[in-house]
């Protein structure tokens, strides 16, 4: 028992470890550079990495564990493609307008990124440590299915953005239509599905304190309905078109995360 508590305390160790240096050494070279061009690509690629190198270190490769992983691997490729590309469009990202000059700000930053990427992978970091299988059930079909229409959400999301932002026509106006007629931040919603799904499906192998990977979803849940996602978008969208009649209906009748009903 006591070798089996050391086998994940030994995974979580060097998934931190490598979290952590990974963004501790690209904050250097953005530092320098004064750039944040590949903040986002890296903490993608860190939840790519982290979620393969934890399955090879369990070395078991059960069937939820290789379906968890290609998940986290899946989304990770994806959305760290999409926002490395917009960045690379935009030529910047206006989060970063007062730090990306300040370095020690600028590591606070990059440390956060780390905290997310180990908090919010922490569910299949613990399941791909575990050396017993248990069979497929109802619950690994629900998480799946959670993880599936959330990846439609963000991924639909961020597509139907991007085509809306790539029309001269739609200049200076913001995007009501598609997936954004449902709600206000459908991506987001999205995300939060994916993440818990993989909860629900890490949740069938877990036992005791390791259910502590709950974490996941409702630190994630947190972060982008409190801290750093819808309420800066609310705001930036507020201040551009809050005296706009048409945004301030479209504020009015859609719902800000869940659709039809927050």
């Amino acid at each position: 028992m006591l070798q089996y508590f050391g086998d994940m305390g030994n995974s979580l160790i060097k998934a931190a470890a490598l979290d952590f240096g990974a963004q501790w050494a690209c904050w250097a070279v953005a530092a320098a550079l004064r750039t944040e061009k590949f903040y986002d690509l890296a903490g993608s690629g860190t939840f790519f990495l982290l979620a393969w190198q934890s399955l090879k270190w369990g070395n078991t490769f059960h069937p939820r564990q290789r379906v968890a992983t290609g998940m986290v691997m899946a989304w990770a490729c994806r959305l760290g493609m999409y926002l490395f590309t917009r960045i690379l469009k935009d030529g910047k990202d206006r989060r970063f307008n007062n730090v990306r000059d300040k370095p020690g700000v600028f590591l606070a930053y990059w440390t956060i990124q780390g905290v997310w990427v180990m908090s919010t992978l922490l569910p299949v970091l613990m399941l791909n440590s575990k050396k017993e299988d248990k069979p497929v059930s109802t619950r690994d079909y629900i998480g799946w299915a959670l993880w599936a229409l959330g990846f439609f959400f963000e991924a639909v999301g961020d597509y139907q953005k991007s085509a809306f932002r790539a029309n001269p026509d739609n200049a200076g106006m913001f995007i009501q239509h598609g997936l954004w007629s449902l709600c206000r931040h459908p991506n987001y919603f999205g995300e939060i599905l994916m993440w818990t799904g993989l909860y629900i499906t890490s949740s069938k192998a877990l036992s005791g304190f390791e259910h502590i990977s709950i974490i996941s979803p409702i630190f994630l849940s947190f972060l982008l309905t409190q801290v750093s996602g819808i309420p800066l978008l609310e705001k930036y969208a507020s201040k551009k078109w809050g005296s706009n009649p048409q945004y301030q209906l479209y504020v009015k009748n859609t719902a800000k995360l869940v659709p039809y009903i927050w």
